[in-house]
């Protein structure tokens, strides 16, 4: 029987919750296709921090590497421990180390989902690059707390990281229906944004089956909106990327449906699969946060795994639960805790 070893982090608020909930779905669809799932919780959060003054242990890496991916939660408790000390104390550091460089978001509406729009049904794949630009984390400030105080945040753009991310993205649209936007804001950032033009103008050389378009991010902005219908494989930078992925959930439904995965298509490193709906303190402990960004993270996971077809499968159930309405956490109207729209999902396998 084939096996997975996968490290849970559930982390801060409800991603103990949305963890706890998708793998129970995860493990029965794993039963039922044949093939087990392993795990070691780990309890790295902003409460750790609180205890050790770390989000993780200095050898947190390197006891992740063991693994064949990685299933985090959420991160971040503002009232405990700042946004900047969370996020670049766990999440970063896992992309990073791991070189995840590929952030891809689905967005498409579930059957029985009630999106904002009154446009038709849409299936969009964001492609975020996710090691390196605008989150670089380079720069300083300097003369602080002082009149003259300066902040720089530098943008590192380099064609290695561009030119991958890129390809990664042709390639999923050549799988798909063979459309790629790239959006960018080369109007107005003549250095950066140009030269991702640039080298998106010679990787679609390598796909001339591929249809290209060029977009600047606000006008995508207004695509999203307008006409998300037309839209296949959208691939943007580490920031036009985060706030594109937010219109994206936003459109499909809400936060409770944004999954992603993190990931290093060329292997031998653990990628990382989470929902982006964030650590949520306001509902905490409550058991009414909606699982299905986690769930639908974990399906992400055994596609990457080698398992399409448990994949599909679990997203079909999610499909069959969403589509009856009888189900649902109460940001879609209904009275389901998270543990009951789980139940409902392995029912429905």
């Amino acid at each position: 029987m084939a096996g997975y070893r996968i490290a849970l982090i559930p982390g801060d608020g409800v991603g103990v919750e949305v963890v706890d909930a998708a793998w129970s779905v995860l493990t029965a669809a794993a039963g039922r296709a044949g093939f087990a799932l392993d795990h070691e919780r780990f309890a790295w959060s902003c409460r750790h921090y609180l205890d050790t003054g770390r989000m993780m242990p200095q050898d947190g890496i390197d006891r992740l590497r063991a693994f064949d991916a990685v299933f985090l939660g959420a991160v971040g408790w503002p009232a405990l421990v700042p946004d900047a000390v969370s996020l670049h104390g766990l999440l970063l550091p896992i992309r990073k180390a791991f070189d995840l460089y590929a952030n891809i978001r689905p967005h498409r509406l579930l059957r029985g989902v009630t999106g904002p729009l009154r446009a038709g049904a849409f299936d969009i794949l964001c492609v975020r690059e996710n090691t390196e630009g605008e989150y670089s984390g380079a720069g300083g400030r300097v003369h602080q707390g002082t009149p003259d105080e300066v902040a720089v945040e530098t943008s590192i753009f380099t064609r290695r990281g561009v030119e991958r991310v890129l390809r990664f993205g042709f390639e999923q649209a050549r799988r798909r229906r063979r459309r790629l936007a790239s959006v960018t804001k080369s109007n107005a950032q003549k250095h950066s944004m140009v030269f991702w033009d640039e080298v998106t103008e010679q990787v679609a050389r390598d796909f001339p089956d591929v249809e290209v378009t060029r977009f600047h991010v606000d006008a995508m902005a207004a695509k999203f909106v307008l006409r998300p219908d037309e839209l296949d494989v959208v691939v943007a930078s580490n920031l036009f990327g985060d706030i594109l992925t937010d219109l994206g959930a936003a459109i499909q439904g809400g936060l409770g449906f944004a999954a992603s995965a993190n990931l290093n298509p060329a292997g031998g490193v653990p990628s990382m699969f989470e929902p982006v709906h964030g650590s949520a303190p306001d509902i905490a402990g409550k058991g009414i946060a909606n699982p299905m960004a986690a769930i639908w993270s974990g399906a992400l996971m055994l596609e990457h795994l080698g398992q399409p077809a448990c994949a599909a499968g679990i997203l079909a159930a999610m499909e069959r639960v969403t589509a009856e309405g009888r189900t649902l956490t109460p940001d879609q109207g209904g009275t389901a805790t998270t543990g009951e729209v789980a139940a409902a999902v392995i029912a429905a396998l």
